[in-house]
């Protein structure tokens, strides 16, 4: 049986009582990366109830650097299920084995940059069928919490009362056209609830990597106002059925001439055993996007990077939000 450290339990793989903040959001999200294959992604599905849709996001990237994209903002009546716009979660077994299968289309994107301007790319490329089917294995504990102190902030202010992730292990098909790959790699998920606008921080730093069945790794830096006065340094190194917490993390990035798009990443992090890390990462693939929220801009880096730390190299997602 899984181990499970923290608040969380394996009920709360299903989805929660909706609350009555008309920003009440709850999402899933699974990455996966496959190594032999050389591609990977994320799909993730955030249901606002109250607000009468869910947001269903599908990113695949290739192994020649092309992207394929999908994003819907697909009518939901409820919080009964994580299931909009083709997208589908279910739980096969809660804390050990869920199943995401994607039925639809994806635009290709040759320069993933295009997606800067969303209404421009969606416009221009050409659109190509999809099909997913993937199951996702523990192959670590489930961590996290029910509750944060973001609950006793203002609902425009919250980025979720409750969040958990754990490590996967991902196996199953993907077929682009008439192409079909099979994968077997390894990946993350997670699951928060609570009210969330995405303006509602200053910016994070969201490093996630398998390096085999057996190792993984989280490292976050949460930057809540600009000045810089309250910053959130953290993580979990996971080591078979042991999660070791990250109590200091230190983030630098190497970016593109626009200061936004990240090239390069390197994380250095000591433990609360003492144990200390340096992790270096190559984006190999990365696709901008954003939210928009009266007036406010929150852009959402996203590349696929191919971590080394000491002899073990791993594939995982670095993910940078900032308000721009």
């Amino acid at each position: 049986m899984t181990k499970i450290i923290g608040n969380v339990v394996p009920e709360d793989d299903y989805t929660h009582e909706l609350g009555p903040e008309s920003n009440f959001n709850e999402s899933m999200y699974f990455n996966f990366f496959d190594t032999k294959e050389s591609l990977g992604g994320f799909v993730r599905l955030g249901n606002r109830a109250n607000e009468g849709q869910a947001e269903m996001t599908v990113c695949l990237y290739l192994p020649d650097g092309r992207v394929l994209f999908a994003f819907k903002r697909a009518r939901i009546d409820d919080n009964a299920a994580f299931d909009a716009g083709g997208l589908r979660f279910e739980v096969i077994e809660p804390a050990e084995r869920l199943r995401t299968v994607y039925e639809g289309s994806a635009i290709e994107l040759s320069e993933p940059r295009q997606m800067a301007d969303p209404r421009k790319a969606f416009a221009e490329n050409d659109r190509v069928k999809v099909h997913l089917d993937l199951e996702h294995a523990a192959v670590g504990p489930m961590y996290g919490q029910a509750h944060s102190t973001d609950e006793n902030l203002p609902a425009d202010q919250q980025f979720g009362k409750a969040h958990y992730e754990q490590h996967m292990h991902v196996t199953g098909t993907l077929r682009i056209g008439e192409r079909e790959h099979a994968i077997d790699g390894y990946g993350l998920r997670d699951h928060s609830w609570g009210p969330r606008y995405w303006q509602a921080i200053h910016s994070y730093q969201w490093l996630t990597m398998n390096f085999g069945p057996d190792f993984g790794a989280m490292v976050s830096v949460i930057q809540r106002d600009p000045a810089g006065e309250k910053v959130r340094r953290g993580g979990v190194l996971i080591r078979g059925d042991k999660l070791i917490p990250i109590v200091d993390a230190q983030i630098e990035a190497d970016f593109e001439d626009n200061g936004l798009y990240h090239t390069d990443v390197r994380a250095r992090i000591r433990t609360n055993t003492g144990e200390e890390l340096e992790i270096v990462g190559e984006v190999q693939g990365f696709i901008p996007l954003r939210n928009r929220r009266e007036g406010l801009t929150t852009h959402i880096g996203e590349g696929m990077t191919r971590w080394r730390v000491g002899d073990h190299v791993g594939y995982g997602l670095s993910e940078f939000l900032r308000q721009v």
